[in-house]
């Protein structure tokens, strides 16, 4: 599993109720987004803004920053997104009540 980190500085024409609105709009197209798991839509207070992903891999997400999503933050936001890519080793979900270990560590051979 892969989690990108994507940030963006919003516009001055953006403030926060619009770019929630906005949010709220688009989020559903993302449900049939190839290889994605999940987005969290995000906006700090100093007016960065964009989303944490969950993927089932690097080459979906880079598949998907390839396409038309990068042309329209760049035509919405007049700038290219920051996006940080990071392994995902454990998942600790309290809704789902459990712990899921995505990556092991390798097992000690004993001596």
């Amino acid at each position: 599993m892969i989690c990108a980190v994507v940030r963006y500085r919003l516009p001055p024409s953006i403030d926060r109720a619009a770019c929630r609105d906005h949010f709220e709009k688009i989020a559903p197209g993302f449900r049939d987004v190839p290889g994605l798991i999940s987005k969290h839509f995000i906006c700090a207070d100093n007016g960065i803004a964009g989303g944490v992903y969950q993927w089932k891999s690097r080459e979906a997400a880079e598949a998907f920053y390839s396409g038309p999503w990068r042309d329209g933050i760049v035509e919405r936001y007049g700038m290219a997104p920051e996006i940080e890519f990071f392994s995902v080793f454990c998942v600790t979900d309290n809704v789902a009540d459990e712990v899921r270990v995505l990556e092991p560590a390798p097992a000690v051979a004993a001596e």
